[in-house]
């Protein structure tokens, strides 16, 4: 029988490390993601429960102000994992999405339920755009291309989506990185790539051709931690950045997109694992993302709220410390 030669990367070219062959990036001791036939009996089990076509967030739309200073620090949701840290004089955005959908299609695919929690307008300057990877709910071109005319941020992001970006954004300032790497930003502040169990693809032939990461941001005023897309993996990349950085005044960590277990676990972690990842990552305090936005998978809307408050109060946690937060709600970080 003749072996079928695997396809180049059309993203990336480089030597081969413990989390890329050569061809592909993957996850160290973890998991691939489902194969078509597991993603078929997934999207063919009857289970997924219907969202509201419209659900506005309690709080009103935000006007951020133009910069925080020091060591102070204002994280304000947007939706789904797009969130604004405003801190030692920059404005940082994480994954940012103002479409109206997470597809390829402007006519199809999962809706945003809620609108954005600041209207594009209102953002205050951007210096700084973190893309974790190149799924559609993270990685939204048509964003970039706003961003790109009305700010000009620098874009960071893992090695690969560097030219999926410059491909649909020409001339955006941009820098691609591997896990481990640093980036110095300005006095006392930094952007730290570390790992994350996830994949990406932005179709069915580039699976697995761009990296995916979570940041740590490193600042006078303490570390904060923006996990990206991320499956538990045992705690593994928790302990490791434990060890590596030492705790975190701040975490952002995903809490929604999860069920069915038997196919999100290696990528998506659910609420009572994204407690146990706040606790082993040695974070004061959390906010959770990646919910309440777009409907992914088959859990209710306000699962994961529910579900996280249950994980705090089992593991005597105030409620105060991890807040799923939504759409235009701000938190001035102690």
């Amino acid at each position: 029988m003749i072996a079928r030669k695997r396809a180049a990367n059309r993203y990336y070219s480089g030597p081969p490390s413990d989390h890329f062959d050569g061809i592909l990036f993957f996850n160290p001791d973890g998991k691939p993601p489902g194969r078509f036939a597991d993603l078929l009996k997934w999207k063919l089990n009857g289970r997924r429960s219907k969202w509201p076509a419209a659900q506005p967030s309690p709080f009103q739309r935000a006007r951020p102000a133009a910069r925080v200073e020091g060591s102070d620090l204002k994280v304000t949701m947007v939706g789904h994992s797009t969130l604004l840290i405003q801190t030692a004089g920059l404005n940082i955005l994480t994954d940012p999405v103002w479409s109206q959908r997470s597809s390829p299609f402007s006519f199809a695919g999962p809706k945003r339920v809620s609108p954005p929690g600041i209207a594009f307008a209102d953002l205050p300057p951007i210096d700084l755009v973190l893309v974790s990877h190149n799924h559609y709910d993270h990685l939204d071109l048509a964003t970039l291309k706003r961003l790109k005319e009305k700010h000009d941020p620098l874009v960071m992001t893992p090695l690969g989506n560097d030219t999926i970006i410059n491909a649909a954004v020409p001339g955006m300032r941009l820098t691609a990185h591997d896990w481990g790497d640093r980036i110095a930003v300005g006095d006392g502040t930094a952007i730290h790539v570390e790992p994350a169990h996830h994949w990406s693809a932005r179709g069915a032939r580039d699976r697995r051709m761009a990296l995916w990461a979570g940041f740590v941001i490193e600042t006078t005023g303490g570390k904060i931690y923006f996990a990206g897309d991320t499956g538990f993996h045992e705690g593994i990349n928790y302990r490791l950045i434990a060890g590596k950085h030492g705790g975190f005044r701040f975490a952002i960590l995903p809490i929604g997109a999860y069920e069915p277990r038997w196919f999100m676990a290696p990528q998506h972690q659910n609420p009572e694992e994204a407690v146990q990842g706040m606790l082993l990552c040695n974070a004061a305090l959390a906010a959770g993302c990646h919910w309440g936005t777009f409907q992914l998978t088959d859990e209710p809307f306000d699962e994961p709220v529910r579900k996280l408050a249950e994980a705090l109060d089992d593991q005597g946690i105030s409620r105060e410390r991890f807040r799923a937060l939504r759409p235009g709600e701000v938190w001035d970080v102690p």
